[in-house]
């Protein structure tokens, strides 16, 4: 199933289930969240005799408790940066606030930043709540997979000394356009990932190619902390950020990024400088 946030013509937002374009309200209470549909471990299902939701559109399919983020978890993308591989994965936090949907703008605040840089990413929607949980076992724990950008600005990334603040700038997390159900994805390491900036491809490789696969990295961060309903798991991006480029490349006002995974859609975003 494709399970997302839209906006209703009267304005209400609400869980939808996204089927063959149309968008259909789920049977949810009033005023339930994606994320509350999530925690209540109930199928997702329309209301019923519910018609498709003229006018609506599609927002950042939801809104995260946390994000956990991992860094460096593909061999080609540490070859570029020149850095050394990982023994075990590198975990940062990227802020909530940072969440935005397919269509919204990314902006740059120059006051604050002047390398802003994408990075396509399979995001991983936990399900069930996990705590010590075996690499084995950690799939059936998961919701659901969702396109992500972590958008970052690598001066400060690499000023700060720590990636938080970098990578949590409002407007740095598009998610979507849908979260697709764990069943419609049996294999989550045979997705295909691109990004295109203006229409030019600048990231293309798939989800083969981590070097900790989903579930190891489910299972070592809920061995660290607890993996609540709701929350998302950014896995890495593969090669081809700007920050690594010879010349360096950055985004700013008028481009257009669009990440896409294979089997869940495309988030494509403008850039719009404050």
């Amino acid at each position: 199933m494709r399970i997302g946030t839209a906006t209703t013509a009267d304005g209400r937002d609400v869980p939808v289930l996204e089927r063959d374009g149309a968008l259909l309200e789920l049977d949810v209470p009033a005023g339930a969240t994606v994320r509350d549909l999530i925690a209540a471990g109930d199928p997702p299902r329309p209301r019923p005799g519910a018609a498709p939701l003229a006018g609506a559109r599609l927002r950042a399919p939801l809104r995260p408790g946390k994000i956990v983020a991992i860094g460096l978890n593909y061999l080609d993308h540490v070859r570029e940066t020149g850095l050394e591989r990982p023994a075990q994965p590198i975990v940062f936090a990227k802020l909530p606030s940072s969440v935005i949907g397919d269509g919204e703008a990314i902006r740059i605040d120059r006051a604050l930043t002047r390398q802003v840089d994408w990075e396509v990413e399979l995001g991983v929607v936990v399900g069930r709540r996990m705590t010590r949980v075996a690499a084995a076992d950690a799939l059936d724990h998961v919701f659901g997979y969702v396109a992500a950008n972590d958008v970052s600005a690598r001066d400060l990334q690499f000023a700060d000394g720590q990636w938080v603040r970098g990578k949590s700038l409002d407007t740095f997390c598009p998610l979507g356009p849908v979260v697709v159900t764990r069943d419609e994805i049996p294999d989550p390491q045979a997705l295909r990932l691109r990004t295109r900036v203006n229409g030019e491809t600048v990231q293309d490789a798939t989800t083969a190619e981590m070097i900790f696969p989903v579930a190891e990295l489910l299972a070592f961060c809920s061995r660290a902390f607890t993996l609540e309903p709701g929350d998302v798991l950014l896995t890495g991006t593969p090669w081809g950020c700007g920050a690594f480029m010879d010349p360096v490349r950055s985004l700013r006002g008028g481009d257009v990024v669009a990440v896409e995974v294979e089997r869940i859609g495309v988030v494509a975003n403008p850039v719009v400088e404050a």
